[in-house]
């Protein structure tokens, strides 16, 4: 008896709460699936209908199979198949404006993770840096538009200094209209690539930094051959995000060029695209869009993730090689 009374209190504490994690993530996964989910099924079911609102007359739904994503790369009269065309716009300007934040980002946290260095008040510097992200971007896209426009102090400083003339306009151009942007989403994003890249380094063994200076090593080369290996997971993650948001590019040039896309739609991007079949309700062709957009994210995100995470893998087989030698 004494012996079943045991194995009974045995079992009591044995007791397994795994369950309330799942509990607690439900939320979210019900969340994910209401919201996210559902909506991404019907985009694309909707992506094979013909429906949109002709004045007050509503179009459908009407099954038309590919029709939509056939007009989609029909080219027009002048030979312009437009997605395409916003297609290249939106990687121009994403690109124009990631190769400066990375290489920006990745000094910044450099300089300030360095021991040698030892920079003071780095909660400063990064408060500083990171401000720029917390602006709005429709904000920071009107201040630009003050700045730049023919009315402007920018306009005003250059004429007086006979840089330009004053026939000349910053937003009938495609080179300063799309500078503009790459330049805003720079200033928005690459404070916060930094502390990303900072929290990477940070968590690198310092002991690995004194073994490669103890061996000789000038920064370049601890740089190239312990930090940038061991930091490519979350290079991989920042860039892969990056390049997500790129994609997605739309409130900046929308507000700055108020959704024009001027000039000749050079600076319309595909979400803009996108956007005006929405608000002309014409949801058959906007959720073909919106499949292509998620089709050329994937294709480009893995892409990305499979030559980093490659030289990632092939710089810690190494590694471990010469770590096994050693020993």
């Amino acid at each position: 008896m004494k012996k079943l009374h045991q194995a009974e209190n045995r079992k009591n504490k044995s007791i397994s709460y795994a369950k309330w994690g799942y509990i607690f993530i439900a939320p979210f996964f019900i969340a994910y699936i209401i919201f996210t989910l559902i909506p991404q099924f019907l985009t694309i079911y909707n992506s094979f209908f013909e429906t949109y609102r002709d004045g007050l007359t509503q179009v459908g739904p009407n099954f038309v199979g590919l029709e939509n994503y056939k007009a989609l790369f029909t080219p027009e009269a002048e030979g312009t198949i437009r997605i395409l065309k916003y297609a290249a716009n939106t990687m121009i300007m994403w690109i124009a404006g990631a190769v400066p934040q990375f290489l920006i980002a990745i000094l910044l946290a450099l300089f300030f993770t360095s021991t040698r260095l030892n920079i003071k008040g780095q909660g400063i510097f990064k408060t500083v840096i990171y401000m720029p992200n917390l602006i709005m971007a429709a904000a920071f896209s009107m201040l630009f538009y003050t700045l730049f426009s023919r009315v402007g102090p920018i306009q005003a400083l250059l004429e007086q200094w006979g840089v330009i003339d004053n026939n000349f306009d910053f937003f009938s151009h495609t080179i300063t209209v799309r500078g503009m942007i790459a330049l805003m989403n720079f200033l928005m994003w690459f404070g916060n690539t930094t502390i990303v890249l900072m929290a990477g380094i940070m968590g690198i063994d310092q002991d690995l930094f004194e073994a490669a200076a103890i061996d000789g090593a000038n920064s370049v080369q601890v740089f190239f051959r312990v930090t940038l290996p061991l930091l490519m997971p979350i290079l991989v993650y920042c860039l892969i995000t990056a390049l997500i948001g790129g994609i997605q590019m739309y409130d900046v040039p929308q507000v700055l060029t108020n959704g024009r896309g001027e000039p000749n739609e050079l600076s319309r991007t595909l979400v803009m695209y996108l956007n005006g079949y929405l608000r002309n309700k014409n949801y058959g062709m906007a959720g073909a869009i919106s499949v292509i957009i998620f089709i050329i994210t994937g294709i480009l995100g893995g892409i990305v993730y499979k030559i980093l995470s490659a030289q990632y893998k092939e710089g810690a087989a190494k590694h471990r090689e010469r770590k096994g030698n050693v020993i």
